[in-house]
């Protein structure tokens, strides 16, 4: 179970990859034209149309994340990473959330969605979101993994192999989508009955709220609650009563009385965001292996800096939150005592995107804004707090944080002694016993990883005479060769010559 999550892991890191970079233009765009995301500002000029590109430049990947994850999952689940399982994956993805989009259900099913804005409405509007498309890459790839090498009979032989893999991840979807179309309104309107439970728990209900919805945002989940405190889904409407300026005693347009504090649940994500993110980096920078650290920089530095600007903490909490979970319970956790102490201290912010600095500059002028000035003494206090819970976490338990995964020390500065990718290739597979000796074959950011039928015939002096750096043998069929950051070409040289 372990080493499933753990490659699970490890294919989410694909898509996650390209995050950073989004979050960082948006970041820019928005300080450029926050008008652009519904904030007050001039709409006219260079800068609003340079800040517009940007802007949607960003958002054009963040705003499809769960696509890239249905894509991204299922090639880096397949074996030897095929295409052809980015394939199946975005038709799972594709197929059911338009069978189960309000539409398609509303006409299925007229009296099980109920209302406009109803539980199931709600539930079945929110249906594209990141944990179906983890689930469609993973149905994507099984289905991959299972028929890729499926032959059937003469009259339907163009349909064999690899061309039956589509065909059957439709079918298999269709099946899922069946049990969602039951089981997605229960887990849905779960989460908005666990949202009314909070809501008269004052500054703890705060708390629990943003812990829940910092844990909910590996499955999407996260946005059912989003809709009970941001939007008036059951009552409430912090975001809209905040942008609306109006104030606790008010009624909104739709005629709902506000009776809570305007802004108390979105304050508390700001410390965390603005501070509490680039701490906990911090601390993951100085824990990475020295060989590492530079790259660690590069995934954990922008996120912190995107999560500042602009509130985009995606690119942060995915590049660690499957490679070391534990450690994001913890994270989570931290949002929720910040939350409830920022709301019990006055401070009162609101956003129309997200957490960032910009947000807290142009929100700070509405009527709703209260003691704004906070931000300075909670940031620095959630700074220090995530960054030595952070390290000591870190370090306590030895976590596999991002510049810290199991790659033998120094491999990413291996210098091959050999760099004739072919030859390697070639000297490789004989130490392996010849391609019929073969089971498996894969690689990971350093490292061929083989399986082998019989362990017998792996001569490891041969394999390190190719200029390899070294050989690991972690179970009785199981081969890895360490080749360094230049692997994926001694691997591709690899494919051609064990066909």
């Amino acid at each position: 179970m372990m080493k499933k999550l753990q490659k699970l892991g490890s294919a989410l890191m694909l898509p996650v990859a390209v995050l950073p970079i989004c979050g960082i233009l948006m970041g820019i765009g928005y300080a450029l034209a926050p008008a652009a995301m519904g904030a007050q500002g001039d709409t006219t000029g260079f800068l609003y149309v340079l800040g517009f590109f940007l802007i949607k430049a960003g958002g054009a990947i963040i705003d499809n994340m769960a696509i890239l994850f249905a894509i991204g999952v299922a090639v880096g689940l397949a074996k030897e990473h095929e295409g052809t399982a980015g394939l199946a994956g975005l038709v799972a993805w594709l197929m059911i959330t338009n069978l189960l989009s309000t539409g398609v259900v509303s006409t299925m099913l007229p009296g099980w969605i109920g209302e406009e804005n109803s539980t199931n409405w709600v539930a079945f509007s929110k249906i594209a979101n990141p944990f179906i498309g983890i689930l469609a890459g993973i149905i994507g790839a099984t289905c991959y993994n299972k028929f890729h090498a499926t032959k059937l009979p003469d009259v339907l032989a163009f349909f064999s192999g690899k061309r039956s893999v589509a065909i059957v991840t439709g079918v298999v979807s269709i099946l899922v989508s069946v049990v969602l179309l039951f089981a997605w309104p229960v887990i849905f309107g779960a989460l908005v009955a666990i949202g009314n439970a909070i809501k008269g728990l004052g500054a703890v209900g705060v708390g629990i709220y943003a812990f829940l919805n910092r844990l909910l945002i590996p499955t999407g989940l996260h946005h059912a609650l989003n809709n009970v405190f941001w939007f008036d889904t059951i009552g409430l409407g912090d975001l809209t009563a905040y942008w609306g300026a109006l104030l606790q005693g008010d009624t909104m347009a739709n005629g709902t009385y506000i009776d809570w504090s305007v802004g108390m649940y979105m304050a508390g994500f700001f410390p965390c965001m603005m501070f509490g993110i680039p701490g906990a980096a911090l601390a993951m920078i100085q824990t990475a292996k020295t060989n590492k650290r530079k790259a660690t920089i590069g995934i954990v530095g922008s996120a912190a800096l995107s999560a500042f600007i602009c509130g985009v903490t995606e690119p942060f909490e995915f590049a660690f939150m499957f490679l070391a979970f534990p450690l994001y319970v913890v994270y989570a956790l931290l949002y929720g005592i910040f939350a409830a102490v920022t709301v019990a201290l006055g401070f009162r912010a609101g956003f129309m995107f997200s957490a960032g600095a910009t947000d807290l500059v142009f929100s700070a002028s509405l009527p709703a804004a209260a003691n704004t000035w906070l931000i300075l003494p909670m940031g620095i206090a959630a700074f220090v707090v995530f960054y030595l819970v952070f390290l000591f976490a870190i370090k306590k338990w030895n976590l596999k944080t991002p510049g810290r995964e199991d790659d033998q020390e120094g491999e990413l500065a291996i210098e091959l002694a050999n760099d004739d990718f072919t030859q390697m290739a070639q000297i490789i597979l004989e130490g392996l016993g010849g391609k019929e000796n073969l089971t498996s074959i894969d690689h990971c950011i350093t490292r061929l990883r083989l399986e082998v039928k019989d362990r017998l015939l792996v001569d490891e002096k041969k394999i390190k005479s190719s200029g390899a750096a070294g050989v690991i043998r972690p179970g009785k069929t199981s081969v890895q060769v360490i080749i360094g950051p230049k692997v994926q070409f001694v691997y591709d040289e690899f494919k051609k010559l064990a066909k």
